[in-house]
């Protein structure tokens, strides 16, 4: 008996400090995976890994209007990426837009919005990159900006007129799905950053619901980043809750489908999100008044374009483009196979004045969207190898005034620019 009770006295010993450690690692695991969460939310691998590079190692180019720069390593690596932050360098640089070695980041980088990200979520991030994210070293890219443009110390001045410091703080007067949707909306998921228009700074226009201009939608990269205000046509006006819902877990619902760098947004970011946020973002968005678009009357449905499109399109060149290409996966009626195939007849982007998302996704197709790892069956092509410009022109042409979309004509001329800009950044 005294044998056996100096044993466990000996085992107990030995796994006491481990017994006295998990309460603490598992805390510590606990932030890890929490920050991991948080760091889908803020679809930060998106934009910090290259095709075909490492996971958060950078170098994937971004196109800015003084030229072209390269995102950076955040991995742990401690000489080429941020291993050597600490949680405050860390914050700096997410809030501030400021490196540990004083170097202001440009705002393509979307620290305006991140201010607003509380300490609790700071610190989880924190915790994720520097102990759940493999270290990679790789060297950070110098931007592709001449001098004088490439120097930064008019960014500090840059910071002092447009950065809104402090977290968000709960609207009064409204509800915790509301607030938390404006969180996740203006901060880590910094939808402002694309979807609302920039000024001649390069600064969005408006940080959050106060301001007009906000998620009215606007220019990037070569696309246009849609209206997501209540604006009956070009932005969400017709889409319910469902609709919303469904378009963030899937890229896909009743009246269109994801392109462009929103498809990467669906496929790393929104699909993962915890119901209960994406139930707080559609709440909050669709609390958003109309703003933007072009005034137009509230899109009704009209056939005339089907019935040109199969009584008489040797009389319409886009029409005859539209038989040939489009119509046995966008419907001789223009409106799709929803979800699986997009609707043209009254989508917010065919609607939209600015054409840059309908002659880029005509030209160079979409990438996959992969719900639950299952790539999506049928992508737009490419149709820059096949229709010239002048082809493209008119068929975008003929779907932008048909069905009562009413939305201006597309030269030839504005499909050569960005056939050229995007074939050059291929």
């Amino acid at each position: 008996m005294k044998n056996t009770l100096k044993s466990f006295g000996a085992a107990l010993c030995v796994a006491l400090p481990f017994l006295t450690q998990t309460p603490a690692r598992a805390a510590d695991q606990a932030l890890v995976q929490r920050g991991a969460y948080l760091a889908k939310v803020g679809d930060c691998v998106a934009c910090h890994s290259a095709p075909k590079g490492k996971p958060f190692a950078g170098g994937l180019p971004m196109a800015t209007p003084m030229g072209q720069i390269y995102t950076t390593n955040i991995t742990p690596d401690p000489a080429t990426g941020i291993g050597s932050y600490t949680e405050e360098d860390f914050a700096r640089a997410m809030r501030e837009g400021v490196a540990k070695d004083g170097h202001n980041l440009y705002p393509a980088m979307p620290y305006p919005s991140y201010a607003k990200v509380n300490d609790d979520d700071m610190k989880a991030l924190y915790a994720f990159f520097m102990n759940g994210v493999a270290p990679v070293q790789q060297a950070n890219r110098e931007p592709d900006i001449k001098w004088p443009l490439n120097m930064r110390w008019p960014l500090k001045i840059w910071n002092m007129v447009f950065l809104e410091k402090g977290v968000y703080q709960d609207k009064p007067g409204k509800d915790v799905a509301w607030n938390r949707g404006a969180y996740l909306i203006q901060g880590l998921g910094h939808c402002g950053s694309c979807h609302t228009p920039r000024g001649i700074a390069f600064q969005e226009k408006a940080l959050d619901e106060s301001g007009s201009a906000f998620l009215t939608g606007g220019p990037l990269d070569g696309w246009f980043a849609a209206n997501l205000s209540g604006e009956h046509n070009v932005g969400l006006g017709r889409w319910n809750e469902q609709d919303l819902t469904a378009f963030l877990k899937t890229g896909a619902n009743r009246h269109a489908s994801a392109f462009g760098s929103m498809t990467s947004v669906i496929n790393n970011s929104t699909q993962a999100m915890k119901d209960a946020d994406i139930a707080a973002m559609t709440t909050y968005l669709k609390s958003l008044p109309p703003a933007g678009g072009t005034g137009a009357a509230p899109y009704t449905y009209d056939p005339q374009a089907t019935k040109v499109s199969l009584n008489r399109p040797a009389n319409d060149a886009g029409a005859r483009v539209y038989t040939a290409y489009c119509m046995h996966c966008h419907g001789v009626d223009g409106r799709g196979f929803a979800p699986m195939l997009a609707p043209l007849a009254g989508n917010p982007n065919v609607l939209e004045k600015d054409p840059s998302s309908l002659v880029n996704v005509t030209l160079n197709g979409t990438g996959d969207l992969v719900i639950g790892g299952v790539p999506a069956p049928y992508p737009m092509p490419q149709y820059a190898p096949v229709l010239n410009d002048r082809q493209i022109a008119d068929v975008l042409t003929f779907v932008r005034a048909g069905w009562s979309n009413g939305a201006p004509a597309v030269s030839a001329e504005d499909v050569a620019k960005l056939r050229k800009s995007t074939q050059a950044a291929r």
